[in-house]
């Protein structure tokens, strides 16, 4: 029996993009207004490229951290090709919300597959009606930290309701969740993140 008052989001990656971390700021801010989370993850060679999947699911009564197929409310895709391949999990008439910058995986690095970004943005375009794509090196640039782009996209998050957070609510999980110092670089990035939200 599925449940109305969860909300579930998948987001997607490779190492080093900051999918985890993003996925704890949303289940941050969850708490913060009273609800429960539950967060799981799935690393392979995260170091090396690999892909990394964060479950997040909010609401009062939470059976289990992961999100089944078809039925992800909201899918982050924080690279291209993983939001390609997680598609899967989006349920019909969910959000999308993909950066358009491609991070070659591993098996395209070493020649063994071909892979076009462009290709899959266009692809999920034609695929998703309510697909979002964000420039996520713009984002950076103008913050100016790579590191902000896991923030961007919680806040494009914010903005397409799917998740019923509040930019002030993930501000305040942002305050918990990172050292004084880089909070308001971040709450930047949140806000540049929300405007591609239309």
């Amino acid at each position: 029996m599925i449940n109305e008052n969860v909300k579930s989001c998948l987001l997607c990656g490779v190492g080093g993009q900051g999918t985890v971390l993003a996925s704890r700021i949303i289940a941050a801010a969850a708490m913060e207004k009273g609800l429960r989370a539950k967060t799981a993850e799935t690393i392979g060679m995260a170091q090396r490229g690999g892909s990394v999947v964060s479950h997040v699911r909010t609401g009062r009564n939470i059976a289990s951290p992961m999100i089944p197929y078809g039925r992800a409310d909201i899918l982050i895709g924080f690279e291209p090709g993983e939001a390609v391949v997680n598609l899967k999990y989006l349920k019909p008439g969910g959000t999308l919300i993909v950066c358009e910058q491609e991070v070659k995986p591993v098996t395209a690095s070493l020649g063994q597959s071909a892979y076009s970004g462009e290709d899959c943005i266009q692809y999920l375009k034609k695929t998703v009606e309510k697909c979002y794509v964000i420039d996520g090196e713009a984002i950076c640039e103008a913050c100016g930290s790579p590191k902000v782009l896991n923030v961007a996209v919680v806040g494009a998050l914010c903005a397409s309701g799917e998740m019923e957070l509040s930019l002030e609510e993930v501000e305040a999980a942002l305050k918990i969740k990172l050292k004084p110092r880089l909070v308001e670089m971040n709450r930047k990035a949140l806000r540049m993140g929300a405007m591609y939200i239309k």
